[in-house]
């Protein structure tokens, strides 16, 4: 089993036609199943076309209804990405997944609005996607390095979500699935809405979580786990901060009023039982020895 996508899923890419729609489709149909699970493209006033033998329409709801599909990963250029979000919405895709980075926050704002009440859900946007190993992969990241198994994988970035993965499966322990939530302020998927799904996924064992600064979105999931969460957890918070007058890490990476800083965060996941290490390359030791006790 999984959470979110798996074998049986039927993607849509939104931009296909793009460079970055194109390159990152080519790889996804070759890892596992991807050659049955990509079963159409989007992009406007090019319907018709293929791309990498998968067809183009003109429209989400065009292409829903000629294949059938239920999952959109959206590769649309950032004045743009968040009416692609409305539009798989409103064509009744299960899941949205946007790749894209630097979606106008007032953009992202109006969409999350527009999608109150909708069973939909969104990971993103800014993130790496999500990948249930050996089955299917929809996104960025590097397929070669995830393994089948059952630790889940949930983080704001896209690096350490790479990094905890590669830990993991030097270490022997596959993965159920990993999600990349992205580390925008306004976004979809929390690292709560994930756990929840991981928690009652029978073949998920326990989960590597990696936060960042910025929010509360870390302290809220902490809250949670305290109360209902029956399978180890593993967590990093990534606390880089930023030269005067540079922005480093995501557009969420952002502290306000004394709020969202590591030591808050970390403290916050001791609280609830979370297994938390200061140093990234022990994540998936302390996810060995977790699983252990």
């Amino acid at each position: 089993m999984s959470i979110l996508i798996n074998k049986d899923s039927r993607v849509v890419t939104q931009g296909i036609t793009g460079k970055t729609g194109m390159f990152h489709t080519h790889h996804s149909i070759e890892y596992a199943n991807g050659k049955n699970c990509y079963v159409a493209g989007v992009t406007p006033k090019k319907g018709g076309q293929e791309v990498e033998g998968v067809p183009v329409y003109d429209s989400v709801a065009e292409a829903r209804d000629a294949t059938n599909c239920n999952v959109s990963v959206i590769y649309v250029p950032p004045p743009f990405a968040a009416a692609a979000i409305d539009e798989a919405v409103d064509a009744g895709m299960e899941v949205v997944i946007c790749i894209t980075e630097g979606i106008p926050v007032k953009d992202m704002i109006l969409t999350r609005d527009r999608m109150k009440g909708s069973s939909t859900v969104l990971v993103g946007p800014n993130c790496p996607g999500v990948i249930t190993p050996e089955e299917i992969k929809i996104g960025i990241m590097p397929g070669y390095i995830h393994r089948k198994g059952r630790i889940g994988v949930v983080s704001r970035s896209g690096t350490l979500t790479y990094e905890v993965v590669d830990q993991l499966t030097k270490l022997g322990l596959g993965q159920s699935t990993c999600v990349g939530i992205g580390g925008d302020p306004v976004n979809g998927l929390k690292h709560l809405d994930v756990m929840k799904m991981f928690n009652d996924d029978p073949d998920t064992d326990g989960v590597v979580m990696c936060g960042e600064i910025g929010g509360t979105d870390e302290e809220e999931c902490a809250e949670w786990i305290a109360d209902n969460m029956n399978k180890p957890v593993v967590g990093f918070i990534a606390g880089v901060t930023a030269p005067p007058g540079k922005r480093m890490g995501h557009a969420g990476a952002i502290i306000a009023g004394g709020k969202g800083t590591a030591d808050e965060k970390i403290a916050a996941l001791e609280a609830a039982g979370v297994s938390v290490t200061r140093n990234p390359s022990d994540m998936g030791k302390l996810m060995v020895e977790a699983l252990q006790k």
